[in-house]
């Protein structure tokens, strides 16, 4: 069973664990509500669909629009499914998880822009002084000759940097707060302050 939960990344501090002060990030996760139950026998997977985060109606399509009151939800910005998921009740909420339970965490990373090798990729850059001009933070070589007389696929070079899909694995669940709807993750997560995430159990083993 891979059951999770959608929420929004609040931010970053930190609590205590014992005798040692551990960083957290506080997620609010959910409440999120089963928009369909999808089956083997009718859509041939198993898996539920979940809405989180209020939308105004105007903001939708009808065929969205049309899904959702066909299925009894209310607006939602996002939609998202969990496969292999039974889940019971009609509204997921962070008491889904607990203590000590091993997460993923996939979020969009923050958006850089336009960067150039040495930011983006970590390059050294060229030398600073010595008849050096106009070279300082360019890449060096990029390709070769005659053969085979093109760069390669893959070439880390300038570019936009950021805004990518990005999952973190193996995060420890510090404390839950089911009152505040509120999890404490561990360590850091992708994405900036509030940026969707989702929660998921651990994929790689972790207590589940």
């Amino acid at each position: 069973m891979t059951k999770g939960i959608l929420g929004t990344k609040v931010g970053m501090t930190q609590v205590w664990k014992g005798d040692k002060v551990v960083p957290v990030t506080v997620v609010l996760a959910g409440p999120c509500q089963i928009v369909q139950r999808k089956t083997a026998a009718t859509d041939g997977y198993n898996a539920i669909q979940v809405g989180y985060g209020e939308q105004k109606e105007s903001r939708l399509n009808k065929p969205a629009l049309g899904h959702l009151k066909k299925n009894g939800a209310s607006a939602v910005r996002y939609l998202r499914e969990f496969r292999d998921f039974n889940f019971d009740g009609d509204v997921l909420k962070a008491d889904l998880f607990e203590q000590g339970e091993i997460v993923d965490v996939t979020g969009t990373s923050k958006g850089r822009g336009t960067q150039g090798v040495m930011r983006r990729w970590g390059f050294k850059g060229g030398p600073a002084s010595h008849g050096s001009k106009k070279w300082h933070r360019r890449p060096g070589s990029i390709g070769q000759r005659k053969t085979p007389g093109r760069v390669y696929k893959g070439k880390r070079m300038a570019g936009h940097w950021g805004v990518e899909r990005i999952t973190v694995q193996n995060l420890e669940i510090i404390e839950v707060r089911p009152d505040e709807n509120l999890i404490l993750v561990k360590g850091g997560i992708p994405g900036p302050n509030g940026g969707l995430v989702i929660l998921k159990a651990a994929a790689k083993g972790g207590k589940s």
